[in-house]
């Protein structure tokens, strides 16, 4: 059983990066979300940046990395997975990977989209 999954959505900070390691196929990409974080002392509206790092193994890698786009939205469901270590100092590390169980296609980016302009024939100075 896995006790942690997280369910996010977020835009592609840059296009996913596919990586063959011996056996092993795998996507690495970073969803970037925007978070409303209160006001400034002028009234004017702060955002709170969040990214987080994603990997995708087999055929759901490949799908992630043939399909998406820097900008793309993606909705995505992970678990969490612990990776601890010991550095060369002796102190003890702790870190998380979330490894990618499902994934959805939200608004594509401004790359995605200029794509389907070009396929349909369509160019942003004829709008």
């Amino acid at each position: 059983m896995n006790s942690f999954k997280v369910f996010a959505v977020g835009n592609l900070a840059r296009n996913p990066d596919l990586v063959a390691k011996s056996d092993t196929l795998y996507t690495r990409f970073c969803l970037v979300g925007n978070d409303y974080a209160g006001r400034d002392e002028e009234g004017a509206p702060r955002e709170v940046v969040t990214s987080l790092w994603f990997v995708a193994f087999g055929a759901m890698g490949e799908a992630v990395a043939k399909n998406c786009r820097k900008g793309d939205q993606l909705i995505v469901e992970a678990r969490v997975r612990a990776n601890n270590w010991t550095d060369k100092q002796g102190e003890k590390q702790y870190d998380h990977s979330f490894i990618l169980e499902s994934f959805r296609f939200g608004a594509p980016g401004p790359a995605k989209r200029d794509e389907f302009d070009a396929l349909r024939g369509d160019s942003p100075e004829e709008a």
